[in-house]
């Protein structure tokens, strides 16, 4: 599946609500995190009532033949505890056997810099080989994918070398299943059906886990990329006259297809949980990636120049990709700043009413 032209829409839903102007983990808005696309464990989300989902279902129209082949990528965040240790004792820090200790706090000053606790993410992707339409139908494909757990450690350091504290860094194992199956609608047109669910176990958790821990074991900003071979996609959107009524019988749960690409292309769909029209695209006046939207680009250019120093200060040393949106929008030439001023996207001719 060649993904590279919806790549950067892709990622506008992937990132979609990571870190919300004005880009701080102090603002109300950011202390609690991702509500687009999360995928709980399923035993979490089954004791929250149905509140939370742990599973995804995605039904679009494939018009092909027998030997017509789908493609299905699943992609998401990861999320990744990020805590903060000072050294008990810089210069000599180390216990008798060899292992300096740390205690946990909220915040640390090293040489200028300031280390915060915080969620980050990685992007996890599950690419599942083609399949032809004709063997779906007779038996549905489940494919398990599974990211271990992992912690890592980072060294704070002084201007004289000496230890003053550590970053840690814990990722949750993650576990699931895609499972994709077709059903001959009507002549030549095929119904597939692709579910995702998080089957990660947290039985080893002590009680009931919060929010914030289930989220480490969640699949974040879930959702899946569809590719035809030999074939082309039904938009539910504008499906054909004649197929209006199967197009409606589709059932998506937690996520909406709509085809993307260049206009008139049928050969891939971008399944989310944001909603979008057919051939959706990154407005070319956008200078690079936010995490707010599409084409809003000079409101939260013109507010992130506004901010306070001090605002400044705490999100470039919160998250690596807030920093990069801060010194991107900093030194943006002021004739990009203007070219995302009153674009018209469109001219339409207005009929006359007839009286």
């Amino acid at each position: 599946m060649n993904t590279k032209s919806i790549d950067a829409i892709a990622n506008a839903v992937l990132y979609e609500g990571y870190l919300l102007y004005p880009y701080r983990p102090s603002s109300v808005k950011n202390r609690q995190r991702f509500n687009f696309g999360v995928l709980y464990p399923q035993s979490y989300g089954e004791a929250q009532a149905g509140s939370d989902a742990w599973r995804t279902q995605t039904e679009c129209l494939v018009q092909g033949a027998p030997l017509t082949a789908v493609e299905v990528r699943v992609r998401f965040l990861k999320l990744v505890a990020r805590s903060v240790g000072k050294s008990k004792a810089p210069v000599q820090g180390r216990q008798p056997d060899g292992a300096p200790e740390f205690e946990s706090v909220s915040m640390l000053e090293v040489e200028g810099k300031v280390f915060t606790p915080w969620q980050e993410a990685i992007e996890c992707d599950v690419a599942v080989p083609a399949c032809v339409l004709d063997a779906l139908t007779e038996a549905p494909l489940e494919w398990k994918f599974a990211f271990p757990a992992k912690e890592e450690t980072e060294s704070l350091r002084d201007a004289n070398g000496r230890l003053v504290g550590r970053i840690a860094r814990r990722h949750g194992s993650i576990s699931g299943t895609v499972e994709i199956k077709a059903a001959r609608a009507i002549d030549g047109v095929f119904k597939v059906q692709v579910g995702v669910k998080n089957l990660t176990s947290v039985e080893d958790e002590a009680g009931q886990i919060s929010r914030d821990q289930a989220l480490t074991r969640s699949l974040v900003s879930a959702h899946i990329l569809l590719g035809v071979v030999d074939g082309r996609f039904i938009s539910l959107l504008e499906p054909p006259e004649n197929l209006k009524d199967l197009a409606a019988s589709c059932q998506n749960v937690g996520a909406w297809p709509v085809l993307v690409g260049a206009e008139g292309e049928q050969d891939t769909m971008l399944s989310s949980p944001v909603i979008l029209y057919d051939y959706p695209q990154i407005a070319p006046e956008s200078p690079g990636d936010l995490f707010d939207g599409t084409e809003i680009d000079e409101i939260l250019a013109l507010r992130i120049l506004t901010m306070t120093d001090d605002e400044k200060h705490e999100m470039r040393n919160t998250d690596e990709r807030a920093r990069k949106i801060l010194e991107r929008t900093e030194t943006l030439p002021m004739e990009h700043l203007m070219k995302l001023h009153g674009t018209l996207r469109e001219l339409r001719s207005l009929k006359e009413e007839t009286p």
